[in-house]
């Protein structure tokens, strides 16, 4: 098969293929793409065993992402959880991976990651998995009831019965002050976890570019902003996709109203899926927590042509990153942020 390069966002048949595409997900869409291109000037591209003028029937998407010394990675998609080539068959997925091998031995490329399904990712002849991560989805199609009465009762149930007794309020939207109380609680969060946070012009960007499928909600407790999660919702899907609290008010339980308001959201409006996110398999603290809320697990095992090396450093380089990140005064955070995002899609 020839295999042909496109841009997803000026193609004209993109949308139909996302359309007809059960497992066409947000990150697949031309919102999310020009998301990533506005803040972090990537290209997007996609490839495709699909002729020129004819209907577009497969297509895996990237972005080219820039290395620290000038090499491109392609990613499938940076920033995003999972990312399932949408093809109809395994050969065209074969024909589409040995593509990729074949750039990689031309050198137009160093590195090649596709952010998929274990079973998608399990052709060991042609790339090597990385360590799995685990999808948290939630069925809805249970009715908000047996939703609510599956949640565990101290961790989740009451939780959510404590915010709603110590008067919690929850306000929700786009606009730029609840924003602005998302990105100061995201900036903690991050901090805690010894990491920058991402550019404020990467929410607004999407907001600006995915619309109504984007709700930042808020937990307010008096006039204090305590909790905030951010979602994106496509075709029969909501996924939670930011999160972030004062650690302070964590007993208060936001987090929990807020995720239980967007779940009785999501069912409200007939959606028959919550997408709960990914969660490293080496991170049981978040694994139970999504566990708690009745979610079913799926593994994720990205796929990398060549395979991954693992720095014997990679452990102190982190140690040293917590430490920066944990003292570091809020202004450095957010600019270390903007500068070295671009590079970790």
């Amino acid at each position: 098969m020839t295999v042909y390069e496109i841009d997803p966002t000026k193609d004209e048949r993109w949308d139909d293929l996302l359309h007809s595409h059960a497992q066409a997900s947000i990150f697949h869409t031309r919102g999310w793409l020009e998301a990533l291109h506005r803040t972090y000037r990537y290209t997007p591209i996609a490839f495709t065993t699909s002729p020129p003028g004819s209907q577009l029937t497969n297509a895996i998407p990237f972005c080219r992402v820039p290395g620290f010394l000038g090499r491109q990675r392609l990613v499938s998609l940076p920033f995003s959880d999972h990312c399932v080539p949408l093809v109809e068959n395994q050969e065209e997925l074969t024909c589409l991976l040995r593509y990729f091998r074949e750039r990689l031995e031309c050198h137009q490329c160093s590195k090649v990651q596709i952010r998929a399904t274990e079973a998608v990712a399990a052709d060991g002849a042609l790339g090597t998995r990385q360590a799995p991560l685990v999808l948290h989805t939630l069925d809805l199609r249970t009715g908000v009831d047996e939703i609510f009465h599956n949640f565990h009762p101290s961790c989740i149930r009451r939780k959510i019965r404590r915010a709603e007794c110590e008067g919690v309020r929850c306000e929700e939207g786009r606009s730029e002050a609840l924003l602005g109380d998302f990105y100061r609680l995201l900036l903690g969060t991050r901090r805690t976890h010894g990491l920058p946070p991402q550019p404020i012009q990467w929410f607004r960007n999407l907001i600006d570019c995915l619309g109504y499928s984007l709700t930042i909600r808020v937990a307010y407790l008096k006039s204090r902003a305590i909790a905030a999660i951010l979602t994106l919702r496509y075709k029969q899907t909501m996924v939670y996709k930011y999160g972030c609290s004062d650690r302070q008010s964590n007993l208060s339980g936001g987090v929990q109203l807020l995720l239980w308001s967007a779940i009785r959201e999501a069912s409200r409006l007939g959606l028959v899926e919550f997408d709960m996110g990914r969660t490293e398999a080496d991170n049981p603290g978040l694994l139970a927590f999504k566990d708690r809320w009745g979610a079913a697990r799926q593994p994720l095992s990205y796929l990398e042509l060549p395979s991954p090396q693992r720095s014997p450093f990679a452990g102190r380089r982190a140690g040293i990153r917590s430490y920066l990140c944990a003292h570091a005064p809020d202004a450095v955070l957010v600019t270390t942020g903007r500068l070295l995002y671009r590079y970790m899609g």
